[in-house]
């Protein structure tokens, strides 16, 4: 089937190429055939003088005719002489079945070069040809565009620039090999055919001999056609042939990671005996010296081994085991270890190798890389890496190493060499010559910009205004925004690359398609250089945003799975349909995590969040269903959990209708019943602590949310009697009868001692107890709440959990009714304290006691404060209201009835008030 296709294909072109011969003269053939019929038609009628005048104009149209058949002809046959003195008739059809090297005659060459140079001096930019070529390419065959992702700009301009090297080379053959087979490996994602680079030649040649039209001379046309027959069978060739490169080199380095895995876990079961042993080792340490001590004079200076005298007995030199340690360790014995910029290539690296085969992929890591190099201040030499990686692979892969190997770890790097080599240099010029632009433009000029970069866009994709729906303001800011990327990406490369990833994953949820990017690139170029002719500035500006939207592409590529379009439609029967094609073990990760690059997103959440509320009920129904593969049990709580261990608190407030949900999801109750009793099973675990073992904060979120339904469900009742009865109960009553205690010890020394008949004084008995409660209380009760309330505040203010009552910045904690009880009650003690009639005295010589003029005069304000004191130790022991739930729904009717009370009050007093003033 493939040899008769290859032969169909083969035929089909020698007839278009017959066919371009014939056609005029099929058509003056025609045409004279019709012109007999009408003039027999016009004799019929008896219009003689008519028809012989229009049989004199036929005729001489037929001369035309035949003449530029005859030219055409001729044209075809010093087309089959020049092709046959040129040597090239191996090269007249596409070849795809070796990547050999080619002679290209010297005067061809030269035709080719001379009529290269004379296209961009018609055109004058090679954007500019490059832009009129494709807009040619894309009318006769616009089944082709789906096959370029780039903006037009961005792919005319790496077009112009590829077949320009390839045509700076072609009268050297081993040159043009290397550079075409540069040019096929960057081709490697897109699905090039005999048929498609067909079509991509005669656009081409039909586009060049439009526009030179005599200057296209026979020994160009030659030479263009050979050389893109050339490339065509090239790309075509290296696409299905070096996949077993690719294979080579994914086998070799999986095998790579899995012995770094392995060696991770040797030295970690390493550490842990070195534990068990210690004791052993410092036991019998002594002896070990002693057995140690032949072995190390054995390495003494005299047997030649110098450089083992640095290492301590008993110690051996760690061998490297990852790729990284052994990659710096090559570096540092083959004498690059000055060489520093290889720790930022090894960064990416991983990267690089597993997108082999995709060279949007590992073009843009070698752009990032470009720019993360262009910061390093040094000398860089990019084979040294080379050398350095080969050897270190062997070393890695002694048993598995050969001479395949060799060629396919050879050629990757020389292929990220290459894209690498074409980069170094320039971000550094680009960014002083974008930042020199945006540094010096006008401030109206700027405006301008700002303000048509999206009318323009959308002017030419009238498509993407369903996705651009924001308020002009919010569309100007992101133009600045997206301005300022452009020379922070320069700046800043791996920082603007996290963020730019960030964005994308946003577009995924927004259901932004890929293919608008293109065209935003475009007219941003455009709209630029409109402002500017500085050709440098306009090129950093082209980069960058084509840069930008390759990492957004790819990341709305990787993060736009069948979950997200079902979130962005809201439909919860599209989502059923996309988890049905995912296996039990991935459901979860589906629903709660998408990964690209870096960045994640989680479609719950995003779902939350965009008002997706049918789908994100879906997603925790699915979530929450107990799942079994034979003994194996699938449930999603776990999960749900650790990805988002705050989900409780979200559902609370953007989606609290979903909380009655994750609640019935976390029982399971069977269907068999026995003796009228079903077993129910509640999965409160993460509701009762959380991922680091501490408790959880989920019972202080619902009670805030303040749903009585919610508190009343059987789940949140269950969890939080277990807090209560096995937790919580314990240490709130050690914390009510210490309370106790102190309330006890104040009364004793406020009011049980105190003598209150007039004219008796206290004994002094008496007044050392009362001293003594009264130290007692402001030790331990005024102490404590100094402590706690600092706690309190210092926590506040380092979380920046600041409210403000009529413009004063309170901490948040002070707002709660318990918290103001205490902080007014530690204001009494401290005011108690300054005022205590007991130290006045004590200062004024007097002894323990209140009888002195120091004493006697601060006692009516001491007073005052032991009695509001007095009312807040009492108010503050409602807490044991918990204990009877009769109790506390009257403690909570009365705080109710309270309120309604004191606007009853106000009320009345008003209209008191106003009846008085109206006498």
């Amino acid at each position: 089937f493939g040899s008769r296709c290859c032969n169909s294909s083969t035929s089909i072109r020698n007839l278009t190429q017959t066919c371009r011969v014939l056609p005029s003269t099929v058509v003056a053939m025609s045409e004279y055939a019709a012109s007999k019929g009408s003039s027999k038609s016009d004799s019929s009628k008896g219009s003689q003088q008519g028809s012989s005048q229009s049989e004199r104009e036929r005729e001489e149209e037929e001369e035309e005719q035949l003449t530029t058949t005859q030219e055409q002809a001729n044209r075809e046959q010093m087309l089959q002489e020049a092709w046959q003195i040129s040597g090239l008739e191996d090269l007249k059809t596409m070849n795809d079945s070796s990547l050999g090297t080619v002679e290209f005659p010297q005067d061809i060459a030269q035709a080719i070069q001379d009529v290269w140079n004379h296209t961009l001096e018609e055109w004058g930019t090679r954007e500019a040809a490059g832009e009129n070529f494709f807009t040619v390419l894309f009318d006769a065959a616009p089944s082709l565009q789906v096959i370029f992702k780039n903006p037009k700009a961005v792919t005319a301009m790496r077009f112009m620039a590829g077949l320009g090297d390839a045509i700076a080379v072609v009268g050297k053959a081993t040159l043009l090999r290397k550079e075409v087979e540069a040019l096929a490996f960057r081709h490697l994602e897109v699905d090039v055919s005999l048929v498609r680079a067909d079509f991509f030649r005669e656009a081409m040649l039909e586009m060049m001999e439009d526009r030179l039209g005599p200057a296209f001379t026979v020994n160009a046309r030659i030479g263009f056609h050979a050389l893109l027959n050339y490339c065509g069978g090239a790309f075509v060739y290296v696409r299905r042939e070096y996949a077993g490169r690719i294979k080579v080199i994914l086998n070799s380095w999986n095998m790579v990671q899995k012995s770094e895995v392995l060696a991770a876990a040797e030295e970690v079961e390493a550490i842990e005996g070195e534990g068990e042993e210690e004791g052993n080792k410092e036991v019998e340490g002594k002896q070990e010296q002693d057995d140690l001590s032949p072995k190390t004079t054995a390495m003494s200076p005299d047997s030649g081994h110098d450089s083992m005298d640095i290492i301590p007995a008993g110690k051996e030199m760690k061998v490297p085991t990852t790729f990284n340690e052994m990659l710096l360790f090559n570096a540092s014995v083959m004498g690059y270890g000055s060489s520093t910029w290889m720790s930022i290539v090894l960064q990416q690296f991983d990267d690089m190798v597993r997108n082999v085969a995709n060279f949007g992929r590992l073009q843009e890591e070698c752009d990032v890389m470009s720019l993360v190099l262009a910061k390093y201040k040094g000398r860089i030499n990019l084979p040294e890496f080379k050398a350095v990686t080969l050897a270190s692979l062997r070393s890695l892969l002694p048993a598995d190493w050969d001479s395949e190997h060799e060629v396919a770890w050879g050629w990757l790097w020389e292929n990220i060499e290459n894209l690498l080599s074409a980069m170094l240099g320039k971000p550094k010029q680009q960014e002083d010559a974008l930042e020199k632009f945006y540094r010096h433009i006008a401030e109206e000029d700027f405006q301008m910009l700002r303000s048509k970069l999206f009318p323009n866009f959308l002017e030419t994709n009238p498509a993407a205004q369903s996705y651009v729906t924001q308020s002009a303001t919010r569309i100007n800011f992101v133009a600045e925004k997206i301005l300022g990327l452009s020379l922070d990406l320069y700046r800043s490369p791996r920082k603007l690359v996290e963020e730019i990833s960030a964005i994308g994953l946003r577009h995924v949820g927004y259901g932004i398609p890929t293919d608008i990017f293109p065209h935003f690139v475009s007219s941003g170029v455009e709209l630029l250089q409109t402002l500017t002719q500085a050709e440098l500035a306009i090129e950093a500006f082209r980069w960058a945003l084509a840069l930008m939207a390759k990492i957004i592409m790819r990341t709305i590529s990787e993060g736009s799975t069948l979950v997200m379009k079902a979130i962005n439609a809201n439909q919860k029967s599209q989502l059923k349909k996309a988890m049905e094609v995912c296996a039990r073990v991935q459901r979860a990760q589906e629903l709660l995590n998408i990964t690209a690059g870096t960045q994640s997103i989680s479609p719950f959440y995003w779902a939350i969040d965009s008002g997706a509320l049918v789908c994100a009920q879906a997603i925790l129904e699915d979530l929450l269903t107990i799942r079994a593969d034979r003994d194996v049990y699938y449930y999603g709580v776990d999960a749900l959990f650790t990805c988002h261990p705050e989900c409780v608190q979200k559902l609370c407030a953007r989606a609290p209708t979903l909380m009655a949900t994750l609640l019935d999801g976390l029982v399971w109750r069977s269907r068999q019943t026995k003796e009228g009793m079903r077993r129910v099973n509640y999965y409160v675990k993460h509701l009762i602590q959380d991922l680091e073992g501490n408790f959880s904060p989920n019972l202080e979120w619902l009670v805030e949310h303040s749903d009585p339904k919610i508190i009343r469900h059987s789940t949140v009742i269950l969890f939080s009697d277990v807090l209560w009865h096995r937790v919580a109960s314990y240490k709130f009553i050690l914390s009510k009868i210490y309370f106790l205690l102190i309330l006890g010890v104040f009364i004793t020394g406020q009011s049980a001692l105190l003598n209150h008949k007039l004219g008796k004084s206290q004994t002094l008995g008496e007044d050392i107890a009362m001293f003594s409660c009264r130290v007692f209380n402001y030790i331990f009760s005024m102490c404590k709440l100094i402590i706690s309330q600092s706690n309190k505040l210092f926590r506040d203010l380092g979380n920046r959990e600041i409210k403000r009552l009529c413009g004063i910045p309170l901490p948040a904690y002070i707002f709660q009714l318990q918290e103001i009880a205490n902080v007014t009650l530690l204001v009494l003690l401290l005011a108690m304290c300054t005022q205590e009639p007991y130290f006045w005295c004590l200062n004024d010589g007097f002894g323990i006691t209140m009888e002195c003029d120091s004493g006697q005069d601060r006692m009516e304000f001491y007073t005052i404060c032991a009695f509001l004191a007095m009312m807040l130790y009492w108010a503050l022991l409602s807490d044991l209201a918990i204990f009877s739930m009769r109790i506390s729904a009257f403690v909570l009717v009365c705080g109710r009835v309270v309120i309604e009370v004191v606007l009853f009050l106000t009320a009345l007093f008003l209209l008191v008030l106003a009846f008085c003033t109206a006498i």
